[in-house]
């Protein structure tokens, strides 16, 4: 595996790793690809939001859930944000969290 994947702070990582069974198994089952392949798979499983912000995109049963990351130097990923997706365009306040982490993460990482 090429790719190192972090998390923006524990608080999300235990989120994520809560997450009900079939999204994280659908979660992990996308990250093993990310690590292989790197950080833009494309769609359906990635997509591209901007300004180096990407969104990992999981369906099931229990519902959709949108995780928010970013690349660093070094093959670095780090998990910004999550949600439960409840409507067909990603909310504002999401995604403003999401950028928000970006600067601080890039900030950190100069």
């Amino acid at each position: 595996m090429n790719w190192n994947i972090e998390y923006f702070d524990s608080s999300l990582e235990q989120t994520i790793f809560s997450l009900p069974k079939g999204l994280l198994s659908r979660y992990l089952h996308i990250t093993n690809l990310i690590q292989e392949f790197g950080a833009n798979l494309g769609m359906p499983y990635t997509r591209a939001m901007g300004e180096g912000l990407f969104e990992i995109r999981i369906k099931s049963r229990e519902g959709n859930v949108r995780i928010f990351y970013c690349t660093l130097v070094g093959k670095q990923i780090v998990m910004l944000h999550v949600f439960i997706k409840k409507s067909q365009k990603t909310p504002k306040r999401e995604l403003e969290i999401a950028r928000k982490r970006l600067k601080e993460v890039k900030k950190r990482d100069t």
